[in-house]
């Protein structure tokens, strides 16, 4: 890694670290500077602003969501084991503990910055979640009715965060849930799932 791109990184992680501990407004580039052990004009020579300076450390935030590879239907395999492996790995990915933080300090600025709110969701939008890749073949295969996948997909991520990623957001812990996973799924695919109708 060449010097500038470490000092960079070094400027982001104290940046993290100075907006969650004392929120975007009580935040000073000049604490972050010396966390990140550079002189402020450096930090000026990355970062414009604090507030470019929290769209970076944002941009990262939908990076780490956005990380995992979109999953491709399989006609092979069942079509419910398909969405556990999926959603198991995406879960595991925004709940990994640096992304966490990363969100809790992110949407506490969200929730007191509504202009800032519209924007990142604006730029969370053009993000797909991997597994519409894998609702969307299905469609196109026949497995589940056509009807816009991504949609189709924040329904069943709307059931599978309630359960797997706010307690965890907001307790700071994880729940013992075992099979709530499968009936989320099992909902799913019972509105979403093509049945034979023919005698």
């Amino acid at each position: 890694m060449k010097l500038t791109e470490k000092k960079r990184e070094n400027i982001i992680e104290a940046a993290i670290e100075e907006f969650r501990q004392q929120g975007y407004l009580g935040a000073k580039t000049t604490r972050i500077a010396k966390q990140a052990g550079v002189s402020s004009r450096t930090l000026y020579n990355h970062f414009d602003s604090k507030e470019q300076l929290f769209n970076a450390i944002c941009e990262i935030m939908i990076e780490r969501n956005s990380v995992m590879a979109p999953v491709a239907y399989d006609a092979d395999r069942a079509l419910n084991e398909q969405l556990e492996d999926a959603l198991q790995r995406y879960i595991s990915v925004i709940t990994e503990k640096e992304t966490m933080g990363l969100n809790r300090m992110v949407n506490a600025e969200l929730l007191r910055d509504l202009e800032r709110s519209r924007a990142f969701f604006a730029e969370f939008a053009t993000h797909d979640y991997p597994m519409t890749q894998l609702i969307a073949d299905a469609m196109q295969a026949g497995a589940l009715r056509k009807a816009d996948p991504v949609y189709a997909t924040n329904q069943l991520l709307g059931l599978v965060k309630s359960f797997f990623f706010w307690p965890e957001f907001l307790l700071g812990e994880k729940q013992e849930l075992d099979g709530v996973m499968q009936d989320c799924i099992a909902m799913f695919l019972s509105y979403y799932r093509v049945t034979d109708t023919g005698s």
